[in-house]
């Protein structure tokens, strides 16, 4: 198996693992981190879509353009990009779980549909 195959399976398989333990979770922090573990599941799939077997760093030297083909830097500004997005809506949805927790005393979503009324 190649790197490409290996990359795209892992990816696949976080996004996966997250998406189930996002239905089957009993408890909102159960469901954070569920969700946590299927965006991580992202920065592995966009790094396989830019990976380039063979190809350098993206920084042209004094001899401009060479002809050996060179990473893109948006795949790598992206995945940056989504690390952020990442821990900021991780830590405003466990913010809103303690929240919760404080009002209702409890974080088990199936006991907080019995107080819709």
């Amino acid at each position: 198996m190649t790197l490409t195959v290996v990359a795209w399976t892992v990816a696949g398989w976080l996004v996966l693992v997250g998406a189930l333990g996002i239905v089957r979770s009993r408890d909102l922090v159960h469901t954070v981190v569920a969700l946590s573990v299927a965006q991580s599941g992202t920065y592995v799939l966009l790094i396989a879509a830019g990976f380039q077997r063979g190809a350098t760093v993206p920084i042209l030297g004094a001899g401009g353009a060479g002809s050996s083909p060179v990473v893109d830097p948006l795949v790598q500004a992206m995945v940056l990009t989504d690390i952020v997005v990442s821990a900021t809506v991780t830590a405003l949805l466990l913010a809103l779980t303690i929240q919760i927790a404080k009002r209702h005393g409890t974080v088990d979503p199936d006991e907080l549909r019995a107080l819709r009324g």
